[in-house]
């Protein structure tokens, strides 16, 4: 409880005029549960080894593992540590003392999506239960806003998202699991019929239909906000398959390196989108099994990490100064960047003004 209140310091009832944003459109990316130690340090040598975790550990070593912990985090993201490093900035590096946190004090995946979208880590926001979120996020207040009508969309891989978002009084557009994809689009009706067919380890539709489904909605209906909540990773770290967990990340992070080239191939997004990556909550480290859990009981569970590249954002990298942002500043960020000024009868964070200000 003492983060969250020391993060009260971070509301603002008034906004600081911005500057005029180059950004037209703002693509969100999510991967759950994934741990800031990969994301900066690659594979985890003693989970890696450890054949409790990993099945194939010769074979998944093969695939990840690099005696320089640089190169190592580059063969696990290629596309975060090649392309958002050289062009973008990377937060959350905790061994430079470089941290991002989540306020809210439960570290697990519906408040920390709404602490992501509102701004605002409620504390009665205390489950993952399918419960109408009280809570105004961004991404219905962009909507509402003119030229943002209906150009809105969110696509996710746990159903739980339409409450978190609460489409029944946000109207957003969100397709979430095997929601039904009522769309002209050929692709689109290719991948509805796919997702009901597939198997589904984790209980939802795989991770690659969801990815599928939103890039070719982007194509045909050329949103101006999209989001993407992959979940893969949250489920196969509970699970303790370390070797599936590093192959979903690794996987997540080719379909947003494929979402970047087609945006940066498009004129309608090319030079004019700002892309967000980060995710809901930490884990805890390898020790004592921590790694597969995170919530209250677990401390490192509320580390999280950031990733941003666009216009706006100075292609500065791994940030390697000591710092402290708060998932809840992402809310305003998001629409700082489209500048717009996020205003809620709740209280709403600042906005990290570090990744659109140069």
């Amino acid at each position: 409880m003492k983060q969250f209140f020391l993060a009260l310091i971070l509301f603002s009832a008034t906004r600081v005029a911005f500057t005029q944003n180059k950004t037209e459109n703002v693509v969100i990316v999510t991967l759950d549960g994934m741990r800031w130690q990969e994301v900066f340090g690659g594979a985890d040598s003693a989970i890696l080894k450890n054949i409790q975790y990993t099945k194939d550990s010769s074979g998944t070593s093969g695939n990840f593992w690099n005696d320089d912990a640089g190169e190592r985090r580059k063969k696990l993201f290629p596309f975060l540590w090649n392309t958002i490093a050289t062009y973008g900035k990377l937060y959350g590096n905790r061994w430079f003392d470089n941290k991002v946190n989540n306020a809210n004090p439960y570290f697990f995946s519906y408040p920390g999506y709404n602490e992501i979208f509102t701004g605002y880590p409620d504390t009665a926001v205390n489950s993952n239960d399918k419960i109408w979120n009280k809570n105004t996020n961004v991404l219905e207040f962009i909507n509402k806003h003119k030229g943002y009508e209906s150009k809105v969309a969110v696509f996710s891989t746990w159903d739980v998202f339409p409450y978190i978002l609460n489409t029944q009084r946000s109207k957003l557009f969100v397709n979430a699991d095997v929601d039904t994809l009522k769309f002209k689009a050929p692709s689109l009706q290719l991948i509805n019929d796919m997702q009901f067919l597939t198997a589904k380890p984790i209980g939802v539709r795989p991770d690659v239909f969801t990815y599928f489904a939103a890039r070719e909605y982007m194509k045909a209906y050329q949103p101006k906000v999209l989001y993407i909540a992959f979940d893969e990773t949250d489920d196969f770290a509970h699970a303790g398959e370390y070797d599936q967990y590093l192959k979903s990340a690794h996987a997540e992070d080719a379909m947003i390196a494929d979402l970047w080239s087609y945006i940066q191939s498009s004129p309608k997004y090319k030079n004019k989108t700002t892309l967000i990556v980060t995710c809901d909550h930490g884990r805890g480290d390898k020790i004592k099994d921590n790694w597969r859990s995170h919530g209250t009981k677990i401390e490192d569970a509320g580390q999280i990490w950031i990733a941003a590249i666009g216009p706006d954002t100075a292609p500065i990298g791994e940030i390697k100064t000591a710092g402290l942002l708060y998932q809840m500043q992402l809310a305003a960020t998001f629409a700082a960047l489209l500048n717009l000024n996020f205003t809620a009868t709740h209280p709403v964070a600042t906005p990290i003004e570090n990744i659109y200000k140069r």
